[in-house]
């Protein structure tokens, strides 16, 4: 049975109808409404039937209590249905149209800022109660609370289940992005130390071989010995590499008062030579020299 119905026969039965931010139907005690007598009189108004401006009316208990029995809802579901079907009739009123409570009547909302009541018709139905049954079995199957609502809303029955799916898609998504993310991040940090590792590996290498080289080799001498030829002479490359580690190279050189040089064409790569006046012919000597000092192979560049 639709809440709407509900509120009628609450209103048959109890003579009385509080509706929170409302107010209160009040039926005549004298007058008896039962679905068997006035079942051939669908057509016949409501007499009988006065309403009382109350916003500050509060949600009444015993109403919860009926709705819930006849509806075969928990009271908690009773309860959130009621709300929904009273702020669907308040925003109807608000906007200056009427809403009928089916079986009561209408009411409208005048200039004052008060609601004005106009009988409507009898509703004949018998009430029956119904089981109260999981709230998530009721939820798919629950009739519109009335037509009025989908003047102002859509349909969201059908679409319920897919906001926890959507929810849950998206919270799966942003998991995955993160863990993506932190694995990355994990494998360019592995790189990373594996190259520190081996680049601070390689120098100490490099730095133990010339300084042991320098103290028992007379060749580190004579290269100390030769100052490069800005005008000309043979380019030995002694390195190739990016700009922080042809730097790093470069200040190591010079505390062995190596005569080095640097250029780059790009910006991007470095190259570390020292220029000797001799001829290539006579270069083999040194290039090995060179080559063993700096733990790289040494090249000529013509």
């Amino acid at each position: 049975m639709k809440i709407t119905h509900l509120l009628a026969q609450y209103l048959y039965k109890n003579k009385r109808l509080d509706l929170q931010g409302i107010g209160s139907f009040l039926l005549n005690q004298s007058i008896i409404i039962e679905p068997e007598i006035n079942k051939q009189s669908k057509e016949n108004g409501i007499e009988g039937i006065t309403f009382e401006n109350n916003t500050s009316v509060s949600e009444d208990p015993e109403l919860i209590a009926f709705i819930s029995k006849y509806a075969g809802k928990i009271k908690a579901l009773a309860s959130a249905d009621l709300d929904s079907h009273l702020e669907l009739a308040k925003q109807f009123l608000n906007i200056g149209k009427p809403f009928l409570f089916e079986g009561i009547g209408s009411l409208t909302k005048i200039r004052s800022g008060e609601y004005a009541f106009e009988p409507g018709l009898v509703l004949n139905e018998k009430l029956s109660e119904k089981k109260v049954v999981d709230s998530r079995t009721t939820s798919t199957n629950e009739e519109p609370v009335s037509d009025y609502k989908s003047t102002l809303y859509k349909n969201t029955s059908t679409s319920n289940w897919k906001k926890p799916l959507v929810f849950t898609f998206v919270i799966i998504g942003i998991a995955l992005a993160i863990w993506g993310g932190y694995t990355i991040y994990k494998n360019n940090s592995s790189e990373n130390t594996l190259i520190n590792k081996s680049e601070s590996t390689n120098e100490k290498t490099i730095l133990l071989e010339d300084s042991s080289t320098i103290e028992k080799d007379s060749i580190p001498a004579q290269i100390n010995s030769i100052k490069s030829n800005d005008n000309g002479g043979t380019k030995f490359v002694l390195e190739v590499a990016n700009k922080e580690r042809t730097l790093q190279r470069f200040s190591q050189l010079k505390t062995f008062q190596w005569d080095v040089k640097m250029e780059t064409a790009d910006s991007i790569t470095f190259k570390l030579f020292i220029l000797f006046p001799i001829n290539i012919t006579d270069s083999t000597r040194i290039l090995d020299s060179l080559s063993a000092l700096t733990g790289k192979r040494v090249y000529i560049e013509k």
